[in-house]
């Protein structure tokens, strides 16, 4: 594992100091602090694109965790943000959808928030564009937490405790950015990427003939699983419709952001990190296993319109379907998995 917290500006900067040394022509802004925290990140993995107002600390995160686990969050304090990003599930649910305050149900999946940190644009619509920006709506959807910051931030203020820690932290009241920092700073660590794949690609495992057969199919050029499910994060963060439903999806996408009807059915390539213990699949909850998801895609999909060319019949037969997914089960981290609360 190493450390790495740079932000893109200061990057642009670091080499040339390096090999400029005595000129300094190109300096880091003093005017942005330096961490406090250093992250670990997985072996491989590029670095952290760190806002430059929230950087890594230490108080940041511990506060963060604790506001993610707290159900103070919700309009009747009954529903936290783990009750539909469970640890031991690798932060997803495995209900098809989640029920909020008052049992509610909205209309999608709840995704890991496995690596999130990675990012470039939040929920499967792309209708956030940061993290910290994100927590507004679980916050404010009438179906999940269904309070608002205004309230939210009367309520922390109005508790002793949390006063006490906003101080202690950001020398500052609970508030709309500060409560964003904080969250946002926890979820950035929820970090996963030790599975058994990682440890092979590292050299220091080995896979099984079948999960070997698993990982060629995978990357080869007639499935092209790994076109859209790219390492190290196993997502290309694009959106994309990969035939779920043949002509209407009650849920349209993408397109509820850009009212475009050729991003209708289109969402955000999900993760396959941690991938056997994240049902059940697909926006909606739809599809209840792996092995429905690999018929899905054996049957090249329903053929809706905005459909993604690279969704086409796979041609496997039974044992190939099996070590296909016998090597998604690579994904696993176990230590992410048993991380606790």
């Amino acid at each position: 594992m190493t450390a790495a917290y740079l932000t893109k500006k200061q990057l642009n900067c670091w080499l040339p100091a390096l090999l400029l040394w005595m000129s300094a022509g190109c300096a880091i802004d003093p005017d942005i602090p330096e961490p406090s925290y250093s992250v670990p990140i997985p072996e491989g993995f590029p670095a952290i694109p760190y806002p430059d107002d929230n950087f890594p600390d230490a108080g940041r995160i511990a506060l963060g965790k604790e506001l993610f686990f707290d159900p103070v969050l919700s309009v009747d304090s009954t529903v936290s943000c783990n009750n539909c990003h469970l640890t031991q599930w690798a932060f997803a649910d495995h209900a098809p959808i989640s029920a909020g305050v008052e049992g509610r149900l909205g209309f999608r999946n709840a995704p890991t928030l496995a690596n999130v940190a990675w990012q470039p644009i939040m929920t499967m619509d792309g209708g956030s564009p940061t993290l910290e920006q994100q927590f507004y709506i679980p916050l404010e959807d009438f179906h999940e937490m269904a309070f608002n910051m205004v309230l939210l931030t009367d309520r922390l203020q109005a508790d002793p405790y949390y006063t006490d820690r906003f101080y202690q932290v950001f020398e500052d009241l609970p508030s709309p950015f500060t409560i964003t920092r904080a969250i946002a700073a926890y979820e950035r660590t929820i970090i996963s990427g030790n599975s058994k794949y990682d440890q092979v690609m590292r050299g220091i495992a080995n896979f099984t003939p079948s999960e070997q057969i698993g990982y060629d199919l995978f990357f080869s050029d007639s499935l092209a699983c790994s076109s859209c499910h790219s390492p190290p994060f196993f997502t290309n963060f694009e959106f994309l419709n990969n035939g779920l439903y043949e002509t209407y999806y009650p849920d349209s996408g993408r397109a509820r952001i850009t009212v475009d009807p050729d991003d209708a059915g289109k969402f955000k390539v999900p993760t396959l990190r941690n991938i056997a213990w994240t049902w059940p699949y697909m926006h909606d909850g739809s599809l209840p296993d792996l092995a429905t998801v690999i018929d899905h895609y054996q049957n090249g999909g329903s053929g809706h319109r905005n459909q993604d060319p690279r969704v086409h019949p796979l041609h496997l037969n039974d044992e190939q379907k099996q070590d296909l997914i016998l090597f998604l089960n690579t994904l696993t981290d176990d230590d992410f998995l048993q991380q606790s609360d």
